[in-house]
């Protein structure tokens, strides 16, 4: 037995790693030594340079701060910028406001015990990690942004809490029309077409958004985009609704504002359209990257959207929504978050609400420092710097290690795991009854592989969390962490069950033939003596598929998940859009890959020993059988 003092975590041990550093590296020798060898030292190298990582990361989390900037934090009234002057003629700035309510009901009236809430006493909220300062996860793993703290507020105000749920844009107002959150937060601009899925309170800010282009690029506005020129926006956004309706053109989707933000920095697409508080936070000093042109939102002003069926909680929000604008808070957090001039004619809350008292923004931009004083510090970064600080910030790493192994990593596993055993069995029943010689069994298992197969596995994982959700939240109490699982594990079983289906036809039929002549029934011959050949032949296609699922379990995010269910690929996110670099993403990359690469060499080993067998020994004489055979020679 190993002396258990050998992997006691000393003070004076090393070179002064830290307790929870020393474990981990424990930890992964005792793992590195039960495996195979053939598989070793591919293991050991993609460990080690974890650890590395994660150890460099530990020691230096306390002592020395990175150097990156987080951008979910509050720029402060010294960030204010005036009203754009740089304003497209033909914006929407006259647009009637056909919604702001005219009073609100007073706050003392509100009764909270009937705001029809998933959880009583809690607003349940979905929003995005990636979009600061408006909405974002901080360096502390909190949900905030000027959006959330000012729902914060509001909640305070009415006697509520608030849990922030993590989703993506695409799907945020199908989930609170679906009543999987109680309130979507994201910068939504009110427009017609999305009134027709969910309410929306009273405005608490409004909706200028800005054109960004490559420095040195020859559009200078929205009038030079056209059918030629690459658009990127984040899908489902009232920009994305003005390229295709109102410019009539044929944008680039992406995901979020950072992808798209970095595809615009390396040449990808050659303009972006952005709210205008994401661009100007987006944007650093230095990147070849500017502003170009503003405009109004087209429709309306920017508020939570609510199941539209809940007017109690509409109601309730814009009390709150006055309250806070009445006693100064508004003020207080606007010029924190987005320090920047009102429109004219523009306020928040009802139209019985007092106008906020804000400072002088445009006097405080003015007292700034010229732009062109500040950004002659910065010299345009070259093409490597630029795939350095995109792809390969040291600090970042460092940052990002830590949270990826506390939190991606156990949640990633967990929901492979979990998956793939439920998929392994499930897949083991469709294969038996795609082979089976009763149609009732054949054909309802042919058509569910053929439609688990068929669908990509978003929509299985939407359909699952948004269709099954709300029928099953008394079990699931609206935590969709385990319809995630089912998701997965029903997309895997429809490719398992083929995979098994097809090892099992695979043997001889004359196996088969030979047991039942022993006297098997058909049934112990499938169990006893053609399945165990059928599965022994598939295992290493078994193994890729559990590679595929460790891979697709980044698509839970879709469903929203809490800061401490992020997997690899939403923490990773996360960090990305706290700092506006691809690094974090990275970083989640190479866990992925210390996870898939062993797996991948394993494969390869089974295929090889199932191939060739096992070493022939039986030449070979032990000691002892040596010497008898010595002797009576």
């Amino acid at each position: 037995m190993r002396d258990r003092s050998a992997i006691t975590p000393s003070p004076n041990r090393g070179i002064g790693f830290t307790p929870r550093c020393s474990y981990l590296l424990d930890y992964a020798f005792c793992m590195l030594s039960s495996v195979s060898a053939k598989i070793r030292s591919v293991a050991a190298l993609l460990l080690i340079v974890l650890l590395a990582l994660t150890v460099s990361a530990c020691s230096s989390s306390s002592d020395s701060p990175t150097a990156s900037t987080d951008h979910c934090s509050p720029p402060g009234v010294g960030a204010a910028t005036a009203a754009p002057t740089n304003l497209d003629a033909a914006s929407g700035a006259g647009a009637e406001d056909r919604y702001t309510t005219a009073t609100v009901t007073p706050i003392d009236q509100i009764d909270t015990a009937k705001l029809n809430l998933i959880k009583p006493g809690v607003i349940t909220v979905g929003t995005l990690g990636d979009a600061p300062p408006s909405i974002c996860v901080n360096s502390e793993n909190q949900y905030t942004g000027y959006d959330n703290e000012l729902l914060k507020a509001v909640a305070d105000k009415l006697g509520l809490k608030v849990e922030f749920v993590g989703t993506e844009f695409a799907g945020l107002l199908s989930q609170v029309a679906g009543r999987r959150f109680d309130v979507g937060s994201s910068s939504i601009t009110t427009t017609d077409e999305r009134r027709n899925t969910v309410g929306f309170t009273n405005g608490y800010d409004f909706g200028y958004f800005s054109l960004v282009v490559p420095n040195g690029s020859p559009i200078t506005g929205f009038g030079d985009l056209n059918a030629s020129t690459r658009i990127g926006v984040v899908q489902g956004t009232v920009q994305d609704d003005y390229v295709v309706n109102t410019l009539k053109l044929d944008p680039v989707k992406f995901p979020d504002y950072a992808t798209a933000y970095a595809n615009l920095k390396t040449g990808q697409i050659d303009a972006w359209i952005a709210p205008s508080q994401q661009a100007e936070g987006t944007i650093a000093p230095g990147d070849p990257a500017s502003i170009v042109e503003n405009t109004f939102s087209v429709n309306n002003f920017v508020g939570w959207a609510v199941n539209k069926e809940n007017q109690p909680l509409i109601d309730a929000l814009n009390s709150g929504l006055d309250a806070v604008i009445d006693d100064g808070t508004w003020a207080q957090l606007y010029a924190e978050w987005v320090p920047r001039e009102l429109p004219e004619g523009w306020k928040p809350g009802s139209k019985a609400a007092v106008a906020p008292e804000l400072p002088d923004f445009a006097a405080i931009a003015a007292a700034n420092p010229a732009d062109g004083t500040e950004t002659a510090t910065y010299q345009p970064k070259s093409t490597l710097e630029q795939l350095k600080d995109t792809f390969f910030n040291w600090e970042l790493y460092k940052k990002a290690f830590p949270d990826l192994l506390k939190t991606g990593l156990p949640n990633t596993l967990i929901l492979a795991l979990a998956s793939g055993v439920i998929g392994t069995a499930l897949g083991m029943l469709l294969a038996v009854a795609g082979l089976s010689r009763t149609r009732w069994l054949r054909w309802p298992a042919r058509i569910y592989t053929d439609i688990f197969r068929g669908l990509p596995a978003v929509v299985i994982i939407l359909i699952i969390g948004l269709g099954v959700g709300p029928i099953v939240k008394g079990i699931t109490g609206s935590n969709p962490y385990w319809l995630g699982v089912a998701a997965l594990s029903l997309l895997a079983s429809a490719y398992i069950g083929e995979i098994f289906r097809s090892g099992i036809q695979s043997v001889e039929p004359g196996q088969l033939e030979a047991s039942r002549a022993l006297g098997f029934s058909y049934r112990k011959s499938m169990s006893l003596v053609v399945i165990p050949q059928g599965v022994r032949r598939v295992l290493p296609a078994l193994m890729n598929q559990f590679i595929a699922l460790i891979k697709d379990s980044s698509l839970i995010y879709f469903l929203g998940l809490l800061v401490t269910q992020r997997e690899l690929f939403a923490v990773g996110r996360d960090l990305n859009a706290q700092t506006g670099s691809l690094s974090p993403l990275v970083a989640a990359g190479l866990f992925y890959l210390a996870l898939t690469i062993p797996l991948t060499h394993l494969v390869n080993y089974i295929d090889h020993r199932l191939r060739t067998g096992r070493a022939d020994t039986s030449g070979t004489l032990d000691p002892l059988e040596q010497s008898i055979v010595v002797e009576r020679g």
